[in-house]
């Protein structure tokens, strides 16, 4: 779990340029959309879904946008079609990057991709080169400003498989498939989260530091930054006070 932390801090900072909101809304909207394609518009049926939906309304996207995003997924009106997909390759240093598409044209977005990579010190990997350093898990992030002890016992209630202590927040783990009940137990009880999604997490970190530290933060920038990506996974660790002065 070490370092995750830091690179949800990266996602906030970046996050909170409104520069990026159009960005933003452009990866959610793929996501309602691919999420409603493969299980339906029903949010109850969907938790995919339910999910997407949900960090949309966080983000203050309008009602109507997310309700065209829904039926464009299930067809009710004409939209692209996007395909899924995940990218690997390593970072400076030799750190794992897991980049996850979703794309109307994959070879405009390999290209795009190696490109990020070339330009900031990395290389492209081959299918399942560095997957096997991470675990698919539910992240649910909570101010520390929340009861502990309160959290510890929903959580276990409800199927969660860990809670710890990061500092600054707490942090829920679940299986994906126990996901929805543990946050749907906490947010019933008025706990208010930072974060709740379904990510990756490495096993295990590599710590980077200077030049390449920088490298490896603006390579994740310009992943991020690409339309077509909607999510970048790293097990670099990174210190806080190199993050703040890239982004802060």
């Amino acid at each position: 779990m070490a370092g995750h932390s830091k690179w949800a801090n990266i996602k906030h900072r970046k996050g909170a340029q409104d520069a990026k909101r159009g960005k933003i809304f452009t990866k959610l909207i793929k996501e309602i959309t691919v999420a409603a394609k493969i299980g339906g518009g029903d949010l109850e049926a969907n938790p995919r879904l339910r999910t997407a939906v949900d960090k949309a309304k966080g983000g203050n996207m309008p009602k109507d946008t997310i309700e065209r995003a829904i039926k464009k997924g299930t067809g009710d009106l004409d939209g692209v079609s996007y395909e899924e997909g995940t990218m690997e390759g390593y970072g400076p240093g030799g750190v794992a990057v897991m980049v996850e598409i979703m794309t109307d044209n994959r070879t405009r977005t390999v290209a795009d991709v190696r490109h990020c990579f070339t330009k900031h010190n990395g290389s492209l990997g081959v299918d399942g080169s560095v997957a096997f350093l991470f675990d698919r898990k539910g992240l649910i992030a909570i101010s520390n400003e929340a009861d502990f002890d309160t959290i510890f016992e929903i959580a276990l209630e409800n199927g969660a498989e860990d809670v710890k202590d990061e500092g600054e927040s707490y942090e829920v783990i679940t299986e994906p498939n126990e996901f929805t009940a543990v946050r749907d137990a906490l947010a019933e009880q008025g706990i208010e989260f930072e974060s709740a999604e379904v990510t990756m997490i490495p096993q295990n970190t590599v710590e980077l530091e200077g030049k390449k530290a920088e490298q490896m933060l603006k390579l994740m920038d310009m992943l991020e930054d690409n339309d077509d990506v909607q999510n970048v996974y790293t097990n670099a660790d990174i210190d806080d006070d190199v993050i703040a002065e890239l982004f802060g």
